[in-house]
């Protein structure tokens, strides 16, 4: 009994998505990641769409997708759209797509308005200490 169900089981597991449980995520709440370097953000739509890192990226125009598309690192988000000020003090917490800022090309999205203010304090500070932590929070 014990036998067929472990092997059940493991043909069950072994058909599974790597992302079993979840539905495949929509990066940035869905907003148009190319917008924010543009006019500021605009809902992306899902039949405009690229999948990228893991995730599908909606966007409000095919001129968007093909941009992201040929440069995706050049618009997605830093920290694969967690929050800023969260990643400079060393952990992950979600972004907000409507709390956000672009300094030096690169979007920057944050938990809350209160973290946006904390993170705006130092930028340049903040942004070194979030790429120092990102590699040691990033897997988790």
């Amino acid at each position: 009994m014990i036998a067929t169900l472990a092997t059940a089981l493991t043909f069950a597991l072994a058909s599974l998505p790597v992302q079993a449980g979840n539905q495949l995520a929509v990066a940035i709440g869905g907003f148009d990641t190319v917008s924010y370097h543009n006019d500021g953000p605009v809902a992306g739509e899902a039949r405009i769409n690229h999948f990228w890192n893991g995730a599908i990226w909606y966007f409000a125009t095919e001129e968007n997708r093909d941009a992201f598309a040929s440069d995706p690192e050049r618009y997605a988000p830093a920290y694969d759209g967690y929050c800023s000020w969260a990643a400079s003090q060393g952990y992950k917490a979600p972004g907000d797509p409507n709390v956000w800022q672009v300094v030096d090309g690169t979007l920057f999205i944050q938990v809350h308005p209160r973290a946006q203010e904390l993170w705006q304090a130092d930028i340049p500070t903040h942004i070194a200490a979030g790429d120092e932590n990102w590699p040691r929070i990033h897997p988790f």
